[in-house]
């Protein structure tokens, strides 16, 4: 039984001008020990599913799915109280923007505590060796000194690792990280992206990594999910999406990534995400895409071998190894 099942997971919500539908049937499947990376540019509703998942979407949203179980329990069906014991815990995810996600009134050993407090009961300050703990396991130094440290007294990096010490601090079964590296430096970036694998690595959770940097994919998952407009186009390994796109949006995704420039100056899409004003009728990239024909522009795509394209591009010869992934 697979760790996480999603099928056809819809998310919509109430605007003054209608309906929008920000994830369209989209499906996941995770087992433990897995690393699946979500790309796609902003407003491709990456984030709004996973959030759908934790529960955390507004009242104005509206959430339908054929099946979304975790462990083997059903998360449709549950209660607030049986989803909150499982939310944080079993499932937890670090949210973009480190230095806005924690609570600028509380300081680090509170904020902490608080997570351990909450599901396994007794006293916040019992659990300070266990914060103690975190915070060396996610690598910041003399960890005593920074206890009664405040958010706004913490760099971006240093916030972003209090945030990973307080997701991982229940050794969840499942990690959401959703822009992990946002607002860090590169060399902040390539450290939070290591600890990420190690963590994932030493518990053997499962990890959904939320991304724009198709670098970072390559480097970190097993299997990748390219979404474009709240829809999965394409869902695929590693190192046959990156040697073999099939969908034209991923394909232009990679032609755009500078170790991928044929010429001087970098491929771009043209246009924009569509929204809930401008869909197009039929396949809803058909207006950026090059290879876009009369029935692109007529009739939604229906998926065909994990790809939700009229005509996805053919297949070259195989790869056996990770060698062609250059990046």
């Amino acid at each position: 039984m697979a760790l996480l099942e999603i099928t056809n997971l819809t998310v919509e919500f109430a605007t003054a001008h209608g309906s929008l539908r920000a994830v369209d049937q989209v499906s996941l499947s995770l087992d433990a020990g897995d690393i699946v990376a979500i790309v796609g540019e902003s407003g491709s509703g990456k984030s709004v599913a996973m959030l759908a998942l934790m529960g955390l979407l507004p009242w104005t949203a509206t959430i339908t799915a054929d099946r979304m179980s975790f462990d083997g329990k059903d998360l449709l069906t549950m209660n607030p109280k049986q989803r909150r014991a499982i939310i944080g815990k079993d499932i937890s995810m670090i949210f973009q923007e480190p230095m806005t996600s924690l609570n600028p009134c509380f300081n680090v050993e509170y904020q902490i505590s608080e997570v351990l407090a909450q599901h396994f009961g007794g006293k916040r300050r019992s659990y300070k060796p266990r914060v103690i703990e975190l915070l060396k396991k996610v690598g910041i130094p003399a960890p005593e000194t920074r206890l009664k440290a405040y958010p706004h007294q913490l760099s971006g990096g240093m916030s972003q690792r209090v945030m990973i010490a307080m997701m991982i601090a229940c050794e969840p079964k499942l990690l959401i990280a959703d822009e992990p590296t946002t607002a860090l430096d590169v060399t902040i970036q390539a450290q939070i992206l290591e600890l990420l694998v190690e963590l994932q690595k030493a518990n053997g959770m499962a990890l959904v990594l939320i991304t724009h940097d198709m670098a970072v994919v390559a480097e970190t998952a097993d299997r990748v999910v390219v979404q474009y407009a709240g829809q999965q186009v394409e869902q695929r390994s590693v190192i046959e999406l990156f040697n073999n796109p099939r969908h034209p949006y991923t394909e232009a995704l990679l032609s755009a990534l500078p170790e991928y420039a044929k010429e001087k100056t970098l491929n771009a899409i043209p246009g924009v995400v569509p929204g809930q004003l401008d869909r197009p009728v039929g396949c809803l990239f058909n207006p950026r895409c090059e290879y876009a024909q009369d029935l692109c522009r007529q009739q939604p795509p229906q998926k065909s071998e994990g790809v939700l394209c009229h005509y996805p591009l053919p297949l070259k010869v195989a790869s056996n190894s990770h060698s062609e992934v250059t990046l």
